[in-house]
């Protein structure tokens, strides 16, 4: 997947568009994404022995890796990503704005 997690993403469809966060979990299997403090949804839950909330709990839910963009950390604007192999031989991310390794 070209975004991981730890990455700063920039939401660019949906509800909350423009808002900014940090990847939390990639889910592969679904190309979803967890991002903290975006997609938040309410969660309306019976009280229950050895549950620890009960009520109204505020759930983040995945999205589609297609409705963000990555924030390059060096120019920090939105970006797309591309690849390259190094002289090493090792395959790194790259911003397409600035030309920069991400990793």
């Amino acid at each position: 997947m070209k975004i991981r997690k730890n990455d700063e993403v920039l939401v660019i469809r949906g509800d909350d568009r423009g808002r900014r966060g940090k990847v939390l979990t990639s889910l592969r299997e679904t190309d979803s994404l967890l991002v903290d403090g975006v997609n938040i949804h309410k969660r309306h839950t019976k009280a229950r022995p050895n549950v620890r909330q009960a009520g109204i709990i505020d759930k983040v839910l995945p999205m589609h890796i297609s409705n963000v963009m990555l924030i390059c950390s060096k120019c920090h604007e939105p970006t797309r990503v591309g690849f390259r192999v190094l002289d090493d031989g090792s395959k790194v991310r790259i911003c397409k704005r600035c030309d920069e390794v991400i990793d």
